[in-house]
């Protein structure tokens, strides 16, 4: 009697899991474009190097195009910080220099866009952290929480660069995934096979990130994790 209630639990059991993991891949599905017309997802990769076209941009845009073949309602765009002038201090109520042109106010309608689900933030890492610009823009990002938390329920990645194959990569990840998290982000790390805290590249110096197998791999993760996300969350809506 008792292997038989406990065989009948066990099926029961699996049976459960059977239908929740269909309901999430039909919820998924529709989001992709099963149930009828799919809205468009964007997916918006943030650059913030100080050095445009780089190797933070080349990782992002290996993850952006990941994200790009989940599904064909998914677009992707790539913003570049370098150049541009974003004061950090303003989100602490500093007055801005005179005549001195500040260029976020730029991106906020490209970020708070209806149709951005994911952003994946790109840095380089400087002494085993982000860059300043990096830091910059997460501060000035206070505008986006001051708003009803504007950016709430987006999915959030990040990738770092460093100048070593464990050049501080992690630590730098896991400190822009706080300020993403006290946006209200849902935050998500590279997808398997990878499975960690992020995209992780190397630089080795020449600019050129191609031959970093294991970090394209970690960008490619990241990019199809972040989108996959999305699109469950556009479906849960």
């Amino acid at each position: 009697m008792s292997s038989d209630l406990n065989r009948r639990g066990f099926l029961s059991a699996t049976a459960a899991v059977a239908v929740l993991g269909l309901a999430d891949e039909t919820r998924a599905e529709e989001a992709a474009g099963g149930g009828g017309q799919a809205r468009k997802i964007k997916i918006v990769g943030v650059s913030c190097s100080p050095r445009k076209g780089k190797t933070t941009a080349a990782g992002l845009q290996i993850a952006l195009a990941a994200a790009k073949e989940v599904a064909p309602n998914v677009e992707t765009e790539l913003v570049e910080l370098a150049g541009m002038k974003i004061d950090g201090n303003l989100a602490a109520g500093v007055q801005a220099e005179p005549g001195v042109e500040d260029d976020f106010g730029k991106l906020v309608p490209v970020l708070s866009d209806a149709q951005v689900g994911g952003i994946i933030i790109g840095t380089p890492v400087y002494f085993s952290g982000m860059s300043s610009l990096c830091k910059a823009f997460l501060e000035r990002c206070m505008v986006f929480r001051k708003n009803n938390f504007a950016l709430s329920n987006r999915v959030g990645g990040v990738l770092a660069v460093g100048g070593a194959r464990n050049g501080g990569q992690e630590t730098t990840i896991q400190s822009v995934q706080a300020a993403l998290m006290c946006q209200e982000m849902v935050v998500v790390g590279d997808g398997r096979p990878t499975a960690h805290t992020g995209a992780t590249l190397f630089n080795p110096g020449n600019d050129d990130v191609s031959g970093d197998q294991f970090g394209l791999s970690t960008a490619k993760n990241l990019g199809r994790r972040v989108a996959e996300v999305a699109i469950r969350l556009a479906g849960a809506r």
